[in-house]
């Protein structure tokens, strides 16, 4: 026998983990650490403990493949046969897709075989890219104060955002890797928080959106030049379930 562990993402936000886990340790573990990823609220517990027969080291293995980019996919499913990995769902981009599964490989051992089985949900996330451009979305200079041309993209943006009726979306704030990482992180939360307010303020539902700081941490170039940290220092906005 194998053991089967199952998270999937339901509607309403919910994470129900269930299947067959080898010792009461090991579901202690698990659900405890599905419930720090996503809210103690959100996890419900399913998780049975069973005559099953574990690959070794299985436990450290899944609470390794457990990491927080999961978050970033909508109605998703993640099984786990021994050593079999399956993931299912939507993510925002091709990059993203490739990058969830190539951190879970690269948290197993080659005994594992991952398939991927996420998709690109590509009609709503297009909406959303094709109305910022690839526009910067400005702030005065080491302030969560927006600019005039900043707010007439978010004008845009607003418009757009309202096109995706209950969708719910993430607003994603990214600095340029001057100064402290922990500042940066707390100045890219307050600039996306900020977009947040400006959002609802234009109609947009509080409880559809999720504002993230994001720090340094996921530059799109170089930060030795000004053009380049000029391109870091963005707003994203990722649709999600």
């Amino acid at each position: 026998m194998v053991v089967a562990q199952t998270a999937q993402v339901q509607a309403g936000g919910q994470v129900v983990v269930s299947g067959t886990v080898p010792d009461e340790g090991a579901r202690v573990s698990l659900v405890a650490r599905m419930r720090e990823l996503y809210g103690a609220g959100r996890v419900v517990d399913q998780l049975t403990v069973g005559a099953v027969v574990a690959p070794p080291q299985w436990n450290g293995a899944l609470l390794r493949l457990l990491t927080p980019t999961l978050k970033q996919v909508s109605h998703g499913q993640l099984s786990v046969q021994g050593n079999l990995i399956e993931i299912k769902g939507e993510v925002a981009n091709e990059a993203l897709r490739q990058q969830v599964a190539s951190e879970i490989a690269q948290a197993l051992d080659p005994s594992y075989t991952v398939r991927n089985g996420l998709r690109v949900a590509v009609q709503e996330q297009a909406v959303v890219d094709q109305a910022l451009a690839n526009r910067i979305v400005e702030f005065e200079p080491g302030s969560a104060v927006l600019r005039p041309a900043g707010l007439l993209i978010l004008d845009e943006m607003a418009v757009a955002l309202a096109r995706l009726k209950d969708r719910r979306f993430e607003v994603l704030g990214h600095t340029d890797a001057l100064g402290s990482r922990s500042g940066n992180v707390s100045l890219s939360l307050a600039r996306a928080q900020a977009v947040k307010a400006y959002l609802v303020g234009k109609g947009l539902p509080a409880e559809r959106i999720a504002a993230s700081g994001m720090g340094p941490d996921q530059p799109v170039a170089s930060n030795d030049s000004d053009a380049g940290r000029a391109r870091n220092r963005r707003i994203e906005f990722r649709v999600g379930s």
